[in-house]
């Protein structure tokens, strides 16, 4: 009887430190996106917003499959984590102005608003019309697995699914 409870006692303990070593992270998007497959061509299986904490399940390459908080398993970019955790208050002006996963992309190549006003004070010929117009466009899932389809494009990792 005492070696079973103490059998009983050592595997709580191990699952327990098992769980307390998994590795956490933090979104750091305002809108990120959990896929099916490690590619940005991968369906989306959930979304995850700035803050939210994921449960790194493995890594490959620059792809980090993860564990959502509501228990949804996929692959998102590693850009859009920070090993920082992130708590949101009432009235913190961080959720206010979290950066989306283009702002970040732009920011991490050294582009932010503050170069975009000053490129365009200094080059006051150029009409960003069109610019801003295509900004807006948006592109759905399946028009982009339409247009990958039509032309026989066959992404090297992850895909469509």
């Amino acid at each position: 009887m005492c070696k079973k409870m103490a059998i009983a006692a050592i595997i709580v303990l191990m699952a327990g430190l098992l769980s307390a070593s998994a590795k956490v992270m933090s979104v750091q998007v305002k809108n990120g996106q959990v896929r099916a497959t490690p590619s940005f061509l991968g369906q989306v299986v959930s979304p995850v917003g700035y803050g939210d904490q994921v449960e790194i399940l493995q890594q490959q390459g620059v792809w980090m499959q993860v564990r959502t908080p509501a228990g949804k398993d996929g692959w998102i970019h590693q850009s859009a984590l920070s090993t920082k955790k992130i708590v949101m208050q009432a009235g913190d002006e961080t959720v206010k102005t979290g950066a989306s996963g283009d702002e970040l992309s732009l920011a991490g190549k050294g582009f932010n608003s503050d170069v975009e006003a000053a490129f365009k004070a200094q080059n006051k010929e150029i009409d960003f019309t069109w610019v801003d117009k295509m900004e807006k466009i948006v592109v759905s899932p399946a028009e982009k697995k339409d247009f990958l389809n039509e032309g026989h494009v066959v992404p090297s990792q992850g895909g469509m699914q």
